[in-house]
């Protein structure tokens, strides 16, 4: 029986008290529920229609269930026993995180970093499938991982068709190709559900259950949390999450998110992308910041911050001031925050199914694969780091000579309401441990960090950092990559692709008028050692001062 609990202090149980009457008299739960489309305004109306299939998610997906447990068989007896996932995004971070809180194993590609991707077609290829997920069809990232597993199937002498899955839109480009090129299998998701809402249908479930991951029981879990939340009543533990999200006043428009015992493993991700690529638009929208315990965020006692904690349904969690904590297993949590997501655009007056500002990034970048400009020379350099800004009067960076300096010089451009982004376009498997700098650059700004792999991110958080509220500024890392790695049948090669990507994103950030400070690492092992010694440095400063 799926259970769901929920507690809050300071602003979230004021928005609580002031905002649950009015969301229980105008019938938010149940009009949600039975998709009715007007409840973001008329200018919202016509993209709403065609993006709530995933309120009905759990039960239209359960017979995919079956198909899926039938083909995972199928590909066991052949000798077929690892997963790779290929998607961006939505399609990529719920089956990542379903499997991880599983305990199976799924190889989630979601880069186009040479390094990475050559480690991902080199890993056990005799005995590998693909998922290749891309709700659209076109997305470039997932073609050109497609392009490169096929070809190695081949050169292998492996049947490519026989080890291609396809989860895509009925009628979208990929699904007419797949079809024709006789892939292995093609599986329809319904078409009314947006990319960040999808994981309960089968972008989540496909790679997750041929994993090995007990995806009947989670559509149990998201389907019996459903019954829950579509009641109209003040103890609804979506309307409650809602509130806390989007109903502060004034707005703590920085939802940090923490997982401290609730036993699910990367939740935290998930919900960025839904949260910030939901919310952030027009100028206003809630950041998410994911975050531990240990966190500077958890006990700034900002103004504009939120803490939500991710607990165990039978802990005994103090809260502090201004805190939320919910708990419920997997399937229900991913029904509540998407729930809680679209009750939360109603408050702050946006729509939250649509996302104008995505494609602004995939232009930029496409553009430069067109163009195939010089890079931008580097300001200086200083050890195994090329310094660079996207910025054309970069004032703010004037007389700085080292990381170091160019790093304070960055972070002296930030509003007191303001948030720094960390964004690595590098391998984020082999360089994992460059996220620890998140919390120190959280400590040395005073101000919520957020940490974003590219070019994943650019499908979750980078509407949020055009979209949102303009106080962001932005600190991009790029790297050489070890060997670049050809796309098969394309113009350009997967390290020019990372690159454009990032000048690209780079470029639109700096049109908006964000400070963009650019670090490349010419040795990327060296480069990061360097970059974890400086921000440590600044860290020691900042805590003796």
């Amino acid at each position: 029986m799926t259970s769901l609990a929920f507690a809050a202090t300071g602003a979230a149980k004021e928005a609580g008290e002031t905002q649950l009457l009015t969301l229980v008299a105008d019938q938010v739960a149940s009009r949600l529920f039975a998709k009715d489309a007007t409840l973001w305004g008329p200018e919202a109306e016509t993209e709403s229609a065609i993006r709530l299939g995933w309120v009905e998610a759990a039960e239209v997906s359960a017979p995919l269930v079956e198909q899926i447990a039938a083909l995972r068989a199928e590909l066991q007896a052949e000798g077929v026993n690892h997963i790779v996932l290929c998607g961006m995004g939505g399609s990529s971070l719920a089956p990542e995180v379903i499997t991880a809180t599983a305990g199976v194993e799924l190889t989630v590609l979601d880069s186009t970093d040479p390094d990475q991707v050559r480690a991902a077609v080199s890993d056990r290829l005799a005995t590998t499938a693909i998922v290749v997920s891309s709700k659209s069809g076109s997305t470039l990232e997932t073609d050109s991982q497609r392009r490169i597993f096929e070809a190695e199937f081949t050169a292998a002498g492996i049947d490519a068709k026989a080890r291609i899955i396809i989860v895509t839109d009925p009628g979208s480009p990929l699904d007419g190709f797949a079809r024709e090129a006789g892939y292995r299998k093609v599986f329809n998701a319904d078409p009314n559900v947006g990319g960040r809402y999808s994981g309960l249908t089968a972008f989540g479930l496909v790679p997750s259950g041929l994993a090995g991951a007990d995806i009947a029981a989670l559509l149990d879990s998201a389907e019996e949390a459903g019954e829950m939340l579509r009641d109209d009543d003040v103890d609804n533990v979506g309307l409650r999450l809602a509130a806390a999200l989007g109903g502060t006043n004034p707005l703590r428009n920085k939802i940090v998110i923490v997982e401290d015992g609730s036993g699910i493993v990367g939740f935290a991700d998930w919900a960025e992308q839904l949260i910030a690529e939901s919310t952030g638009k027009l100028g206003t929208g809630v950041l998410p910041v994911v975050a531990d315990t240990n966190s500077p965020e958890v006990v700034s006692g900002a103004a504009d911050v939120l803490v939500v904690r991710l607990v165990a349904g039978d802990s005994d969690v103090e809260l502090g001031e201004n805190e939320v904590s919910i708990a419920g297993d997997l399937g229900a949590q991913m029904m509540v925050w998407e729930f809680a997501t679209a009750v939360a655009g109603r408050l702050l007056g946006i729509n939250p199914f649509d996302q104008p500002d995505v494609e602004a990034a995939k232009s930029a970048a496409r553009g430069l694969l067109d163009a195939t400009p010089a890079p931008t020379p580097a300001l200086f350099t200083d050890g195994a780091i090329e310094v660079r800004t996207a910025n054309h009067d970069a004032e703010w960076l004037a007389g700085a000579g080292t990381v170091e300096q160019a790093i304070t010089a960055l972070l002296g451009t930030l509003a007191a309401d303001g948030y720094l982004s960390v964004q690595v376009y590098l391998d984020r498997l082999a360089n994992a441990p460059l996220a620890d700098v998140r919390n120190d650059l959280a400590a040395v700004s005073n101000r919520p960090v957020t940490f974003g792999w590219g070019p994943r991110f650019l499908h979750s958080t980078g509407q949020f950092h055009k979209g949102g509220p303009a106080v962001g500024v932005f600190l991009q890392v790029t790297g050489a990559a070890q060997q670049d790695l050809a796309i098969p049948e394309r113009p350009f090669s997967f390290g020019e692709l990372i690159s454009a990507q990032a000048a690209g994103d780079a470029t639109v950030l700096a049109d908006h008028g964000r400070p963009v400070l650019r670090l490349h690492l010419t040795d990327v092992a060296t480069g990061v050692a360097q970059l974890k010694t400086v921000v440590a440095t600044l860290a020691g400063q900042h805590s003796d001062a």
